[in-house]
């Protein structure tokens, strides 16, 4: 992992304990950390430290490893294995400039397959759970996995400090239990060792992670892909690779806020992809039409990046401005357009990439709202402004932030990153998660949906239910019966309904409006267990189209009713 306009990050630990509590299904984990360090350093520093944020350490060693510890306990209390988990740990010198750092890195200690009790047939898994799924330690002589953490923060030419306090108030320095936990996840299994598409290990084969990754445009989980070719453009399939695994689409849409996206209305209807400030209101619901802005700058400079007094203040007024990036600060031109009487700002990358990142920086007397779009977009866009293009700036309550067709996004940039593609959520989750490959503020000690992904690989066994993301099991209600988010949505005119129900039974399935009247019920009747397939084609039952606006999806079996939203546009 890594701290640029979200943080970094890649570590490396020390510690030993025994967990004695229960977790969420049998007996919690043993988890030993085993120091590394040598004195004086990293877990061994002696240098004199004052207690912070509920961590009672003297020194910076000791402040480092309650830290492991503290971490080590969490995910202690939260999995099961009678077999203990040994990590190796460090503080060693790594990468760190103004420009970012890495922050730690993790490696498991071996792999493994076919082993006893495997759940499935030449499929690969990481050391610690193939040692819980078979019973017994299968590489006795090798700790699980292998972790060193940066000890060049806060040195000479680092601007980054680690906050050793456990209690989430870090301020502008780094935590160190998110990032702990972090790599402890990628050690514990959040990861594949499938790279760059091509499969690894002695034979080669697929990952047990691999079974969960399912490419929208391919229709096929990367474990159903026949080549590495294949998986590989799958690898670089910006925002179009997601995880399925039942758990974590069950417990996302608790966990996740609305989708942010700029939605054009006019000429053509579409939804854009945006990256959020850090300055300015949110949430946020402007409409307006879209105006390039003009600052009068020649030649190099592009007249389009609004880094000075806006030219076209007058046809700017009262609409969004779009405007270029480069050359000067975001808020430096987010205020040049709002001083021209902008209701919005969207801000056009200038070099391709997906998606787009976030923008920085601190202005208080920045009162309008500022979205950032792809390059391609912003082409489209471009190509369309002379006939007028009308969007909205919004969070969409229909759409969990960070999904497609209602499945949690895992990251995939157009270029390859090693060590950080695919094993990684993706960076557009709202709140920001765990395991994405950026560190965030506001993470702390909460592991969120990697305990639903863990459930989806097998750490609590099969068959049971899911876990919600704190590690309780959900409620049987939920896990019995489970309706996914429906796709496309929005829609023009109709979208896919699926749903899982756990045995036989009755079914409704009905679409509502938001008065609560039916428009149209898509089935009603018994259906075997399993998962189903539902199609809705945008008409009442009177075979009218329906007219835009928010409309439910409902499932009613004998454990209740669930319901999803659905926008429908015109």
């Amino acid at each position: 992992m890594r701290p640029t306009p979200r943080g970094a990050w890649r570590h490396m630990l020390a510690v030993v304990l025994l967990v004695s509590s229960l977790s969420a299904r049998g007996h919690a984990a043993t988890i030993t950390i085993v120091n590394l360090d040598g004195p004086n350093e990293g877990f061994n520093d002696p240098t004199p430290a004052t207690p912070v944020g509920g961590n009672p350490g003297t020194t910076i060693g000791q402040q480092r490893l309650f830290v492991f510890n503290h971490a080590a306990q969490i995910w202690g209390s939260i999995l099961p294995s009678a077999v203990e988990i040994r990590i190796n740990a460090q503080f060693d010198p790594q990468t760190c400039d103004a420009s970012g750092a890495v922050l730690g890195a993790t490696s498991a200690g071996s792999s493994h397959r076919d082993f006893p009790n495997a759940p499935f047939p030449n499929t690969w898994y990481q050391q610690a759970l193939a040692n819980r799924l078979a019973g017994v330690d299968l590489n006795p002589g090798v700790n699980d996995m292998d972790i060193t953490f940066n000890s060049n923060l806060c040195q000479p030419g680092c601007p980054f400090c680690w906050y050793y306090g456990v209690d989430g108030n870090e301020g502008p320095l780094i935590e160190l239990l998110p990032v702990v936990l972090h790599e402890m996840g990628h050690g514990l299994g959040f990861a594949t060792i499938t790279l760059a598409g091509v499969e690894m290990g002695t034979p080669p084969g697929p990952h047990v992670y691999d079974r969960h990754l399912y490419d929208l445009d391919q229709a096929m989980h990367w474990n159903e892909m026949a080549s590495d070719g294949q998986r590989g453009a799958s690898a670089l399939n910006c925002q179009r690779l997601v995880w399925d695994g039942t758990c974590v689409t069950s417990g996302a849409p608790a966990r996740l806020g609305p989708k942010p996206l700029l939605r054009v209305n006019t000429p053509v209807a579409a939804d854009d992809e945006v990256g959020l400030a850090t300055f300015g209101p949110s949430p946020f619901n402007v409409t307006g039409n879209l105006v390039l802005a003009m600052d009068g700058s020649l030649p190099p400079d592009s007249p389009t990046n609004a880094c000075g007094a806006l030219t076209n203040a007058a046809q700017i007024a009262g609409n969004i401005a779009l405007v270029d990036r480069g050359t000067c600060p975001f808020t430096l031109k987010v205020k040049n357009a709002q001083n021209a009487g902008a209701i919005g700002v969207v801000v056009a990358d200038t070099m391709p990439g997906c998606p787009p990142l976030g923008m920085s920086g601190v202005d208080p007397s920045i009162t309008i709202p500022v979205v950032r779009i792809t390059t391609d977009d912003a082409a489209t866009i471009k190509a369309q402004l002379a006939g007028g293009v009308n969007v909205t700036m919004m969070f969409d309550p229909t759409q969990d932030a960070g999904t497609a067709e209602g499945k949690l996004l895992v990251y995939t940039p157009t270029v390859f990153a090693t060590g950080s593609s695919v094993s990684h959520w993706d960076i557009s989750p709202e709140p920001s998660l765990l395991m994405e490959p950026f560190a965030t503020a506001g993470l702390s000690h909460n592991p969120d949906l990697t305990v639903n992904m863990f459930d989806d690989i097998g750490w609590f066994g099969t068959p049971g239910p899911c876990l919600n993301s704190t590690g309780v099991p959900i409620d049987p209600v939920v896990a019995g019966v489970f309706m996914s988010a429906p796709y496309p949505n929005p829609t023009p005119r109709g979208a896919t309904v699926e749903f899982r129900i756990g045995r036989p039974e009755y079914v409704r399935v009905t679409i509502l409006d938001v008065s609560g009247r039916s428009v149209r019920t898509l089935h009603e009747g018994m259906l075997p267990s399993g998962n189903h397939v539902m199609r809705w084609d945008g008409l009442s039952t009177a075979r009218s189209e329906v007219p835009p606006g928010i409309y439910l999806v409902t499932l009613r079996t004998s454990e209740g009713v669930q319901s999803r939203r659905i926008s429908v546009t015109r």
